[in-house]
């Protein structure tokens, strides 16, 4: 079990060379306030001086730091392989391959890396530096070291840094595979620790928390850590572990960590000899090592299913982005080919990627002709900006100067045409709908069912240029010809058309039961020969048709020629009236003859209306389906070829995005990570570590 902690420094160095932290390995993550021995702490599991001192926030960035054990055999192969003479060395990430056995080089390189991303203004930055160090003095252990809880800004300091340093800090104790050490100064009240409170906040349970009890040496005279250290303040699952720390005197004269060891291990004989075999420096070590070689064991089926989720995304994201072009004019005909594929599919409901938030391509046509087209006919009143006035006009108008003695058909062919040429606007917009719904399709193939020519850029305007262009060039036609559907009913008012004949029909029918009524209420000493008028004029007119049903309306002439029959008001006497003056309609009641014309003659637009209404309706979607939908669908991948398969515009239409190619290698790269990674933990199962 114990190989499995180089086994994660082997993920995490297979993660490193990609610059990439989506999996979250197990590590161990260092959390405590400024000034209360973090550094000490870690300095003394690795047996070296080699993190930066100094007084206010001095860890402004995290540090990855992988402790490797090499044995004598080990550290010689691997010290005659990169010319190392010491037996401890260190090395950077960001240095590559460079071999650090000073340790002084290496605290100043900290130092120095960590001005160049945060500033010398004490700020912080979350972008860690990566640090391993070999030595057969140390446990295998990674371990994370972040910056010291503070409450006040200091000097340049930011004034948020208090929120930063936390949410740095929540960042890296809220992945579910990091225990967190939690350090606490002893001098001070346990109940008050930032180190723990905030490891509470992440891990409630406690069930991933260690607590490190630190500079139990300076506690107030006359007081110790016993009840601290057996769990009796703060209970903790891991435990509690105090050690001794360096003081800064210690520092300053050079005593080394082996030395104060050695004192600590005296000073816990002395003042907690019970306890003495459960705390101290070498213990930690031991205890974070076999928590991190369990935690890994825990954590790797999980670990291994997150990276194989991964690889599986990944390598369908490389594929998106295409293979290198080798042979461009294969490519370019190919793309042209698969866009109106795509094209046409979308319009006919076969399109591999279906839309199911909105109606789009075929189906959205068929809810614009049968829905929006159909509705907009279907509310157009037969009858709509026609007054009765308007219609007593126009009977006037087609009788000349001459009294009529039956209603003209041409006021009849003039009101209904008229009616008839409302239907032309509503028309036209079906057209513009469909024509917008073909543009859209366009954006459509090129997010869901093309995004080969997200890499072409170029390629994808000019195809788009060439579709809008087809669509430009169709959109005329197609107008023309409803406009001359429309003109087409206009043209001939077929006043013998079956439904026509038989609305006739059945108006004639009603009017002759309205007469017959009208008859019966007469009192029974009027003349027979006062009623035989109807009749006669049924004789005369016949039924049936639309000239013999306004005949039916002649019976009152006599009685009404005494009356008024102009619009203007009749001429007061003693004036003088000017015989050019146009006369001005003016409200009032119609007399009975003029009411039962003009309702005959809205009885016959209404009825012609609704036959012209139901053809439109029929005709328009199927001209728009024939002159546009239908011939975009024929000859587009004809139009794309013709206009953009030529050799001189291979180069130019193929040319690949700028970011392109870097995304291609960026997800090539991840993808052998984690095929690595995967290849590693499969390692572990060969070898029974897991």
């Amino acid at each position: 079990m114990e190989a499995l902690i180089p086994v994660i420094n082997k993920l995490q160095d297979v993660f490193n060379t990609v610059g990439a932290d989506i999996i979250q390995l197990p590590q161990i993550a260092v959390v405590g306030t400024q000034s209360s021995g973090k550094s000490s702490v870690l300095e003394s599991l690795v047996g070296r001086d080699l993190l930066p001192r100094g007084t206010g926030i001095v860890t402004r960035r995290p540090l990855i730091l992988q402790l490797v054990n090499v044995d004598p055999e080990d550290r010689r192969k691997t010290g005659e392989e990169n010319g190392v003479d010491g037996e401890e060395w260190g090395k950077f990430l960001h240095t590559k391959s460079k071999i650090y056995t000073d340790f002084d080089e290496i605290r100043q390189e900290i130092e120095n890396e960590t001005e160049r991303v945060s500033g010398n203004n004490k700020g912080i930055s979350d972008e860690p530096i990566h640090l391993k160090i070999f030595s057969p003095h140390v446990v295998n252990l990674t371990l994370v070291d972040l910056p010291g809880i503070t409450k006040v800004p200091v000097g340049d300091q930011p004034k948020d840094i208090e929120l930063q340093i936390r949410e740095l800090i929540l960042k890296y104790i809220s992945n579910p595979n990091c225990i967190i050490l939690a350090v606490t100064a002893a001098n001070t009240d346990m109940a008050t620790s930032e180190a723990l409170k905030v490891a509470r906040e992440v891990d409630t349970d406690g069930r991933r928390t260690l607590a490190v009890v630190t500079k139990l040496d300076l506690m107030d005279a006359g007081t110790d850590a016993m009840d601290v250290l057996m769990g009796r303040v703060i209970p903790v699952k891991l435990g509690l572990i105090g050690v001794v720390n360096r003081s800064q005197l210690d520092i300053n004269n050079k005593k080394t960590v082996a030395d104060s060891i050695r004192d600590e291990h005296a000073f816990l004989q002395k003042k907690y000899p019970s306890l003495a075999n459960r705390n101290g420096t070498k213990y930690l070590a031991r205890t974070l090592n076999r928590l991190l070689m369990h935690h890994i064991r825990d954590c790797l089926p999980e670990l291994k299913t997150r990276i194989n989720v991964l690889a599986a995304q990944y390598q369908s994201l490389l594929g998106s982005y295409g293979e290198p072009v080798d042979d461009k004019s294969a490519t370019l005909l190919q793309l042209i080919t698969k866009f109106a594929t795509e094209y046409c599919n979308t319009i006919e409901g076969t399109a591999k990627y279906i839309e199911t938030a909105e109606l789009c391509g075929g189906a959205r046509i068929c809810y614009i002709f049968h829905e929006t087209f159909g509705r907009t006919l279907e509310s157009v009143d037969p009858l709509g900006g026609l007054t009765t006035i308007d219609v007593l006009t126009a009977i006037r108008n087609a009788t000349g100067p001459r009294p009529a003695l039956f209603v003209p058909e041409v006021s009849f062919e003039l009101l209904v045409k008229r009616q008839v040429k409302r239907l032309e606007e509503p028309s036209l917009r079906c057209v513009e709908l469909v024509h917008e719904e073909m543009q859209r399709i366009i954006q459509h193939c090129s997010n869901y069912s093309t995004q080969e020519l997200l890499r072409f850029p170029k390629l994808h305007d000019a195809i788009v240029e060439v579709v809008t262009s087809l669509l430009r060039k169709r959109l005329p036609v197609t107008n023309e010809m409803v406009h001359n559907l429309v003109a087409i009913e206009l043209a001939y008012i077929n006043t013998k058309h079956p439904d026509f004949a038989d609305a006739c029909g059945v108006m004639n029918n009603n009017i002759e039961e309205q007469r017959r009524n009208r008859m019966r209420e007469l009192p029974s000493a009027v003349p027979r020969d006062k009623m035989g008028g109807g009749a006669q004029g049924e004789q005369e007119g016949g039924t049936g048709t639309w000239r013999g049903m306004l005949k039916k309306g002649e019976e009152g002439q006599a009685e009404d020629r005494n009356k008024q029959s102009s619009f203007a008001s009749s001429p007061q006497k003693g004036h003088a009236v000017n015989l050019l003056d146009v006369p001005v309609p003016v409200a009032r009641k119609l007399s009975a003859r003029e009411q039962r014309d003009c309702e005959v003659i809205e009885r016959l637009i209404k009825s012609y209306f609704l036959i012209v209404r139901k053809n439109i309706q029929d005709s328009v979607p199927k001209a728009v389906m024939h002159f546009l939908v239908n011939h975009v669908k024929d000859s587009l991948q004809s139009e794309l070829v013709g206009q953009l398969y030529k050799p001189a515009l291979l180069d130019d239409l193929l040319t690949e995005s700028e970011d392109m190619a870097q995304r291609r290698n960026e997800a090539a790269d991840m993808l052998k990570a984690l095929q690595r990674a995967s290849q590693v933990i499969a390692e572990i199962r060969e070898t029974h570590l897991w």
